[in-house]
């Protein structure tokens, strides 16, 4: 039987963080440590998902590493460089990528968990490379011919709904992997450390 590609739960459902939970379960079978890069700006509500998921897993101190913050963003600029100082870090772990997306008016609040990389910036028309082995998207406002300017009109409070939603599953899964005896590592990373984003 084929392995599912993608799953999308509404972010008005109460059993969304549930359903990214189990989607990260079936998409990494054989439980490889998982790391997560939280790609976004601070500067444009409706591009603040993928930082405001790492700020918030910070917070929660979850056993693993966290890449992109409020504090410290993960830009589409930085994604190439990004990508290949993660892959000589964690040579051996699955990166999980969170990113905000465009979409149709019906799938606006729609959290997916997909099982590959995305590409940063296709919201915004830049044609950047594939980063994340998995990834998850929350489609933040209705794809239009000028997407920049619907990033500026996204509401907060779907945007931090999705990510309270996304947290909580992300949680939630590393700490299964936790009690189930993975080697996880306790620590929240910025990648300014290491060079200038």
């Amino acid at each position: 039987m084929q392995q599912k590609k993608e799953f999308s739960f509404s972010s008005f459902n109460q059993g969304a963080s549930m359903g990214i939970y189990n989607s990260l379960l079936e998409f990494n079978p054989n439980n490889n440590h998982p790391f997560f890069i939280c790609i976004g700006s601070d500067l444009v509500m409706g591009d603040s998902l993928g930082p405001l998921v790492g700020t918030l897993l910070k917070k929660r101190d979850i056993r693993s590493y966290v890449y992109g913050t409020l504090n410290f963003p993960i830009t589409a600029k930085e994604v190439e460089y990004a990508r290949t100082y993660l892959k000589q870090m964690h040579p051996s772990s699955i990166s999980i990528a969170i990113d905000a997306a465009v979409g149709s008016s019906d799938d606006v609040g729609l959290i997916k968990v997909i099982n590959k990389g995305l590409k940063p910036g296709l919201g915004v028309n830049k044609n950047l490379g594939v980063i994340g082995d998995l990834s998850i998207i929350g489609i933040v406002a209705k794809s239009s011919f000028n997407n920049k300017e619907l990033f500026s009109l996204t509401r907060l409070n779907l945007v931090y709904k999705m990510a309270e939603i996304i947290a909580d599953g992300i949680e939630k899964y590393v700490k299964h992997l936790s009690s189930n005896n993975i080697n996880l590592t306790n620590t929240n990373y910025n990648l300014s450390n290491n060079y200038g984003t």
